[in-house]
Parts: structure tokens; sequence; C-alpha cells
């Protein structure tokens, strides 16, 4: 078994599209610096991910130095996105919560429009520290998340997904497998470590960086849409319905709150606090 430590970090721009994975990032009390700080939404502004628009996965977005956003896309001309100015915000659904946020240059929901072959718009979190608590039954008071689905940070672990493809390979299905982690669109992967051992975290930390483990993550269709391609299968989900579910959840993940800022590097040692 190889010495615990972070195998890779990402960072998704955009809510649900495909971004960054750098050897370092900076962690907020709301997760990853740029983490999940933009979003599409339709026109009753409720949020958009690949759930609905498998297609999405087919867009990458990359921060820039300057604080724009850079996206791209298959038979697009990449386009530049300024942040906007938070003179006036609207207010978008995500999930249960209504959410205050920032609609970018018209040119973004254009470009969006255009690939998505739908009406959307681009919008950007402003304020992090005030718009959007996380749930209080897995949070304490103050804990705040940005467009991410519930938690600041979502982990994964290296072994658990060499478990998972076994099981997949055992359960018939080789041509969907071995699948590459970025179904799971996970913020930090560890190795290290034994497979299914996350279930049993309650803190960890990763170099300087102390964490709480809220819950586990229940995985939906996104798991199942090749970020290639966009083409959607039947793995991982019908493997995690028979080997990994937790009530009304297939599991595979865990998500993560921030105890103190600090920089996650690849290669940091990782520990298990509780």
């Amino acid at each position: 078994m190889r010495t615990p430590r972070l195998k890779a970090v990402h960072i998704y721009p955009v809510k649900s599209v495909a971004g960054p994975a750098p050897g370092e990032a900076a962690v907020e009390p709301w997760g990853l610096v740029g983490d999940r700080r933009w979003m599409l939404v339709d026109g009753d502004n409720r949020f958009l991910t690949q759930r609905q628009w498998p297609r999405m996965a087919l867009i990458c977005a990359e921060p820039l130095a300057d604080g724009r956003l850079r996206v791209a896309a298959p038979g697009m001309p990449p386009l530049d996105v300024a942040v906007p100015e938070p003179a006036a915000t609207m207010p978008v659904q995500i999930w249960r919560d209504k959410v205050e946020a920032v609609a970018a240059a018209p040119q973004a929901a254009e470009w969006f429009g255009e690939f998505l072959g739908a009406r959307v718009t681009l919008v950007h979190l402003d304020d992090p520290a005030r718009r959007r608590p996380v749930d209080p039954e897995y949070s304490l008071p103050g804990d705040m998340v940005t467009f991410a689905d519930g938690y600041p940070l979502l982990l994964t672990s290296a072994a658990s997904l060499d478990a998972l493809n076994s099981l997949i390979a055992q359960g018939g299905r080789p041509d969907e497998g071995p699948l590459p982690m970025n179904r799971f669109r996970p913020n930090v992967v560890v190795e290290g470590t034994e497979a299914w051992a996350e279930d049993g975290w309650r803190r960890i930390a990763i170099g300087e960086v102390s964490l709480r483990v809220a819950k586990p993550c229940g995985r939906c269709i996104i798991t199942t849409t090749d970020q290639r391609t966009a083409v959607r299968g039947k793995e991982p989900l019908a493997t995690l319905a028979r080997h990994r579910r937790f009530g009304d959840s297939l599991v595979f993940g865990q998500n993560l709150i921030p105890e103190n800022r600090g920089t996650l590097r690849v290669g940091d040692a990782f520990t298990i606090l509780e």
C-alpha cells in the first residue's frame, strides 16, 4: 500500500462542464477558489446540468489570471467572459435553494445557447460568503457553498474506483469499463487508502487543510455520461445499485466541508483525523 496522498485536484468553473486539473488550488470556506462560481439557468432561472443536457460535458471552462472565464466547445469559437458587475442580481433556483446571482454578458448566453440548442443564461455567484448555506442537517452554522450540488468539496478514492471497476467487469459489462474518475467529477482524489475506507472517515487532513466529512455522495445519471463523447450507458449506476446502495442513494465518494483556509497541492500527505 502506498503512502496516502493527494493524487489530483479538479476545478469546475462552470457547474456541470469540464474544467482544469491544476497542480494546486487554494481552499476557501465554500470550496476551491474558482470552483462552480458560474452556472447555466433556463428560461425559468432554474439550474441546468448534464442531467438534462449531456452535451454540457463537451464544454470546457478555464479561469484566466485576470478573472475572466474562457469557454470552448467542439465547433464553437472560444469565448472569454468577464466577471459581471454585482450591481443587479437575479434569483436563480438550484435544487431547493433560491440564490441571488448576476447574469453574464448576453454574448455568453448566445454562445452557450447556440451550442446546446436552448435558451439559457450564464450566471455568476458574486458573494459566496453569504448567498447559499449548506444543508443545516449536515453542517455547522455559517457553512456556505457555491453552485456545487450541496457541499464545498467532493472527495473520491483511487482504490475505490479500482474496486468499482472490478465489480463492473464481474457484472458482465466489460464494454463499459473501466470507467475513468472524471465520471464522478471530484474536487480531490486521494490514493494509498483501502477501497471504500472513506465510508468511515469523519475528519481528514490534506496537507495544511483539515476538512469535515459531511455525508456520502449519492450518484445520478451524470455518472453514466462519457465525458469525452456525451454518450450515456448503464454504468456505474447498475453496479452501484447492486453493491453501494445506502438507503435511497447509490454512493461513491464523500462530501467535505473545509475547517480552515489553505492550499492543496498534488502530493500532499493525506491523514485521517477521526
